[in-house]
Protein backbone atom coordinates (compact mmCIF):
# COMPACT_ATOMS: atom_id res chain seq x y z
CA UNK A 1 0.00 0.00 0.00
CA UNK A 2 2.86 2.22 0.70
CA UNK A 3 4.72 1.91 -2.96
CA UNK A 4 0.89 2.32 -4.21
CA UNK A 5 1.09 5.77 -2.30
CA UNK A 6 4.73 7.04 -3.37
CA UNK A 7 3.78 6.31 -7.17
CA UNK A 8 0.72 7.83 -7.47
CA UNK A 9 2.77 10.85 -5.51
CA UNK A 10 5.35 10.88 -8.43
CA UNK A 11 2.86 11.32 -10.59
CA UNK A 12 1.05 14.26 -12.03
CA UNK A 13 -2.90 14.79 -12.17
CA UNK A 14 -2.88 14.36 -15.65
CA UNK A 15 -0.36 11.11 -15.96
CA UNK A 16 -2.34 9.77 -12.84
CA UNK A 17 -6.47 10.27 -14.53
CA UNK A 18 -4.37 8.85 -17.69
CA UNK A 19 -3.68 5.63 -15.90
CA UNK A 20 -6.74 5.22 -14.16
CA UNK A 21 -8.73 5.33 -17.39
CA UNK A 22 -6.79 2.67 -18.57
CA UNK A 23 -7.31 0.48 -15.84
CA UNK A 24 -11.51 1.25 -15.69
CA UNK A 25 -10.63 0.17 -19.21
CA UNK A 26 -8.54 -2.99 -18.44
CA UNK A 27 -10.82 -4.07 -16.14
CA UNK A 28 -13.93 -3.43 -18.61
CA UNK A 29 -12.61 -6.03 -20.72
CA UNK A 30 -12.97 -9.00 -18.56
CA UNK A 31 -9.87 -10.42 -19.53
CA UNK A 32 -7.58 -10.54 -16.15
CA UNK A 33 -7.03 -13.17 -13.67
CA UNK A 34 -9.14 -12.37 -10.28
CA UNK A 35 -5.82 -11.92 -8.91
CA UNK A 36 -4.59 -9.05 -11.38
CA UNK A 37 -7.90 -7.80 -11.16
CA UNK A 38 -7.79 -7.30 -7.37
CA UNK A 39 -4.05 -6.00 -7.63
CA UNK A 40 -4.97 -3.40 -11.07
CA UNK A 41 -8.35 -2.40 -8.84
CA UNK A 42 -6.60 -1.79 -5.59
CA UNK A 43 -4.16 0.83 -7.99
CA UNK A 44 -7.33 2.37 -9.53
CA UNK A 45 -8.77 3.39 -5.96
CA UNK A 46 -5.16 4.69 -4.93
CA UNK A 47 -5.39 6.76 -8.25
CA UNK A 48 -8.92 7.68 -7.27
CA UNK A 49 -7.97 8.57 -3.97
CA UNK A 50 -4.86 11.17 -5.25
CA UNK A 51 -6.70 12.49 -8.11
CA UNK A 52 -9.59 13.64 -5.61
CA UNK A 53 -7.01 14.88 -3.42
CA UNK A 54 -5.52 16.97 -5.96
CA UNK A 55 -9.30 18.13 -6.73
CA UNK A 56 -9.90 19.28 -3.52
CA UNK A 57 -6.58 21.41 -3.51
CA UNK A 58 -7.40 22.97 -6.00
CA UNK A 59 -10.94 23.97 -5.34
CA UNK A 60 -9.75 25.25 -1.91
CA UNK A 61 -7.10 27.43 -4.04
CA UNK A 62 -10.00 28.74 -6.32
CA UNK A 63 -11.91 29.42 -3.14
CA UNK A 64 -8.94 31.82 -1.92
CA UNK A 65 -8.74 33.34 -4.50
CA UNK A 66 -12.37 34.43 -5.02
CA UNK A 67 -13.06 37.60 -3.54
CA UNK A 68 -16.28 39.61 -2.95
CA UNK A 69 -17.11 43.02 -3.28
CA UNK A 70 -14.87 44.86 0.30
CA UNK A 71 -12.14 42.34 0.30
CA UNK A 72 -14.34 39.55 1.77
CA UNK A 73 -12.91 35.72 0.54
CA UNK A 74 -16.33 33.88 -0.48
CA UNK A 75 -17.65 30.69 -2.59
CA UNK A 76 -19.84 31.46 -5.60
CA UNK A 77 -21.51 28.68 -7.42
CA UNK A 78 -19.98 27.66 -10.94
CA UNK A 79 -22.80 28.43 -13.40
CA UNK A 80 -23.44 25.22 -15.73
CA UNK A 81 -23.84 25.35 -19.02
CA UNK A 82 -26.19 23.27 -21.32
Amino acid sequence: MEEEKEAADEMTFEEAMKRLESIVELLGEGNLALDDSLKIFEEGMGLCRFCNKELDEAEFKVEKLMEKEGGEIGVEQFKETE
